[in-house]
Formats: structure tokens, C-alpha cells, sequence
């Protein structure tokens, strides 16, 4: 293998790592055992029906520790209910999807085990199952709603355009794929890597930064087809390794992540013709920048961009208008992902390695809450409607946190320390 392909960053299950039942925190085992207990003694298995599904914001937060999902609720900022859901999502589609779930039968998408899988927001049952035939995977719905465009990294190196439309005779179907194989990619790869997906707000185009192929991609939605695609050079010694991206909600901004060496880089690319995006800033460390960047989030007002920079353990701020670094915000730990409330007004942030959410204030530009959660905290999303109670989900989560569950939750590929067991 390649120094490359033995990166403990880009394949954690090649390093000695804990398995999932392992890296359960103490804490979550104790809370889960007085669970048990009190669950018991109340007879509460089985007890009332369940509620009705509430119109209530809400974020979901993909625990990969123990495969369960916390619910916050970003008005009051207090975790509300966890569920034992057997399985994880470490990047779900969260772009459009606050504005999209307002019923209780839209679905959440997600990246799991080796495909996509849609979750019905009020009840979080399936509504929907792709195999991609890769474990890497990264999917985004169009602003309409209709589609669900996903890359799927090794080793398929492909790209899907998914039927999103509920009330089609296709929904959950690949609807058009376009296979990236004999473009290759560096030294011997057997393709250029898509990594991540983000839709223009007009609906018509989809970006995707090629980790292996050093390009970026821009996509047709329809006629689901590559259109353009731009080589990135690196700013030091190569290769750029471009392999996330985020449009501003205004179309007028691309951010893209990048793992090259010497701590990574960020660049900012203007979007005046979507077909053809054009670099114009390229931020490294010595321009204050956090380590790492993995993923970014913009604000509402499209002037700011939050770049989740793990390995420093923090958020870097930047100002999207002069291409500067403005702060960067103390985590306390590593988050790879953020998602922004339905309103978006404040954006979370689950903090891996503390079992927690931070809560970045966007006016403000700094965190103002952390709210414990489910261990190993990964993906966020967020939706308009609140999942309806479930009067046996207490024992289930109860099982979920001992590791005695009837079923071994169903991973999630991560980029850093989790996912054990995952496969590509």
C-alpha cells in the first residue's frame, strides 16, 4: 500500500481501533444502566400509545458509538429524546433538507453502511434503500426536493442521481448514474475519488471535489452529466486533494476543503458562471487557518463560512468577502461536520471526541451552549418536524448504550476515529 492508503485519517479500520461497543463512555453506561432500572420498575414497556408527530423544529444527531439518534430542540437548546435507531450516519443530506421536511412522511437521507438510506422524519422508519457498492459515500437533495444526487467514492467511483419525489413510481430508485472509473486517478487508483456532493440553489448544478483525481467536477442535474471539470493545483508540494464543498445559499460562493499537506488548505472559488467555477483565494495555516478542514457550513447572509478544522480541534470563521480568517472558535475537542437549524440562526456542531454539541451563534460568531449527547457524535441534520413518541423506545435505547441489542448497529464511514468496522 501507498503512504497514501494506510492514512489512519481516510481509513480508520486500518489502524488498531476500539470496536463500537467499546468506545461507549463510561457515562453513557452508567445513564444507561439507572435507564434500565427505572424503566423496570415503572412497567413503562409498552405503556401509552404513541404521540402525534409534532411540527417542532428539530436536529438530529447521528451517534456512531452506539447507533442512535439524539433530538434537540434548537429553540430551547436541550436535548428532547434519544433513539436506538441500529445504524449511523456520518454526512446525511443537510443543504435543503430543513426546508424540505415539514411532514411527517418527507425523508431524512443518509449515508449508511454501504449506500443511502431514507428515514421518514416523524417516525424514523425506512422509507428508502440504495447499495452503491462503495462504503464511502456522500449525498445531497436538490432544493426542489425531487432528487437525490450522491458520490460514491471507492471503490466504485461513481455518481447517482436518486428519485427523491415520494409520489413517483420511482421514488428511491437510481434514476441516472454516470460511472468516473476510466477517468483513474493518481499513481495507480482505479478512479478519481468523488468525495462529497453540494447543489447550486438554482437546481442545476451539482459540484464534486475528487480527492484522488486533483479536479473539480461540476455536474448537469438534468441531463444527470459532467459538464466542466477544473484541475486544482496545489499550494505546496502536491497533490491539492480537493475533497469537500459547500455552495452559499446565495449561488454565488463555493468553499472547498482540501487535504494536502502541511495541515491542509481551504479555497474560495466564485460562482459567477455556475457551469464554470473559478478560484480566487487559497487559505492555508499561515493565514491563521485551523488544521485539517474536512467540511464547511455558510451563514444565511452568504458573507460568512464556518470550516470545521478537526485537527485543531476547532471552527475557522472566515470572511467570505475579502477571503480572510476572522477567528477561529475553540471546540474542545474534534467535530467534523456542522448543521444549521431550520431557521438558520445557529449552527451545530457535534463534538466527537467530548460526546457533545456545540452551539455556534451565527450573529454572535461564537459558541454559547454545548449540549451532551449520545457518545461519538458524527452527522447532523435538521428538520421541521419532530419524530412522534415511542413508548418502547426507553428500552431500546437502554439496550442500545449496554451493547446488548438485539441487532449489531449498522455503520457509517468517517473521516478520523470512528466507524470501527466500517468497510469500504
Amino acid at each position: 500500500m501507498t503512504e497514501e492508503e494506510t492514512d489512519p485519517v481516510l481509513y480508520p479500520n486500518r489502524r488498531d481501533s476500539p470496536t463500537s461497543a467499546e468506545g461507549v463512555s463510561r457515562r453513557h453506561l452508567l445513564a444507561g444502566s439507572a435507564t434500565a432500572g427505572a424503566v423496570a420498575t415503572a412497567g413503562c414497556i409498552g405503556g401509552d400509545g404513541g404521540g402525534d408527530t409534532a411540527k417542532q423544529p428539530t436536529v438530529f444527531v447521528f451517534n456512531t458509538g452506539d447507533g442512535t439518534v439524539s433530538l434537540i430542540d434548537p429553540e430551547r437548546d436541550e436535548l428532547v429524546d434519544t433513539r436506538a435507531i441500529s445504524l449511523s450516519s456520518s454526512f446525511p443530506s443537510n443543504q435543503y433538507t430543513p426546508g424540505l421536511t415539514d411532514e411527517a412522511d418527507d425523508s431524512l437521507w443518509l449515508n449508511v453502511g454501504r449506500g443511502v438510506r431514507g428515514l421518514a422524519v416523524g417516525s424514523l422508519s425506512e422509507t428508502a434503500a440504495v447499495e452503491t457498492e462503495s462504503g464511502a459515500n456522500w449525498l445531497e437533495q436538490t432544493p426542489d426536493g425531487s432528487h437525490v444526487i450522491v458520490s460514491a467514492r471507492e471503490p466504485s467511483h461513481t455518481q447517482f442521481r436518486l428519485d427523491a419525489d415520494p409520489t413517483a413510481e420511482t421514488f428511491g430508485e437510481v434514476t441516472a448514474e454516470i460511472d468516473r472509473t476510466p477517468e483513474g486517478g493518481r499513481g495507480d487508483r482505479d478512479g478519481p475519488g468523488p468525495c462529497d456532493i453540494t447543489i447550486h440553489p438554482d437546481g442545476n448544478y451539482a459540484y464534486v471535489p475528487d480527492l484522488f483525481g486533483d479536479t473539480l467536477t461540476v455536474l448537469s442535474i438534468d441531463p444527470f452529466e459532467i459538464v466542466t471539470q477544473i484541475d486544482v493545483e496545489p499550494v505546496g508540494d502536491g497533490p491539492a486533494r480537493p475533497w469537500m464543498g459547500t455552495v452559499a445559499p446565495d449561488g454565488r460562493t463555493l468553499l472547498v476543503e482540501h487535504n494536502e499537506a502541511n495541515g491542509g488548505s481551504e479555497s474560495i472559488w466564485t460562482l459567477d458562471d455556475p457551469a464554470a467555477p473559478s478560484e480566487i483565494r487559497r487559505l492555508t495555516v499561515e493565514d491563521g487557518f485551523g488544521r485539517r478542514p474536512l467540511t464547511s457550513e455558510i451563514g444565511p447572509d452568504s458573507e460568512i463560512g464556518y470550516v470545521f478544522t478537526p485537527g485543531s480541534n476547532d471552527v475557522t470563521v472566515v470572511d467570505l468577502t475579502d477571503g480572510t480568517v476572522t477567528t477561529r472558535l475553540d471546540l474542545g475537542g474534534s467535530a467534523f461536520v456542522g448543521t444549521w437549524d431550520p431557521s438558520r440562526t445557529k449552527l451545530y456542531v457535534p463534538v466527537q471526541t467530548a460526546d457533545e454539541v456545540a452551539v455556534i451563534d451565527h450573529e454572535r460568531r461564537e459558541v454559547i451552549e454545548r449540549i451532551s449527547v449520545g457518545p461519538s457524535p458524527y452527522g447532523a441534520t435538521s428538520a421541521q418536524v419532530r419524530p412522534q413518541s415511542d413508548p418502547s423506545a426507553s428500552m431500546a435505547l437502554v439496550l442500545a448504550r449496554l451493547g446488548i441489542s438485539a441487532e449489531q448497529p449498522e455503520t457509517t464511514y468517517c473521516i478520523g476515529n470512528c466507524a470501527c468496522g466500517h468497510r469500504l
